[in-house]
């Protein structure tokens, strides 16, 4: 168990770090998993651009790596334009 104040403070706010991490990655993920369930070409587009900036900031906190990032960018412009 932590005994310095500071120590203290750095487990609070590193809990509240993991929380917002873990619920912006899986609102990402989720939003990625509704992309590819999209038939509409015109829905899909304008989703796409949602996914696509929801992918760039957990890149960008270092929640994903930033190939990861790329790659995912890229599956997903390429199955909207097969649309």
């Amino acid at each position: 168990m932590a005994h310095h104040k500071a120590t203290k403070k750095s487990i609070r706010k590193s809990a509240k770090r993991r929380l917002a991490n873990r619920y912006n990655g899986k609102t990402t993920r989720n939003a990625v998993k509704k992309l590819r369930a999209l038939e509409n070409k015109e829905e899909a587009a304008t989703s796409l651009t949602d996914v696509i900036s929801k992918i760039d900031k957990l890149a960008k906190r270092n929640i994903i790596h930033k190939n990861k990032a790329a790659n995912l960018k890229s599956k997903l412009t390429k199955k909207v334009n097969a649309l």
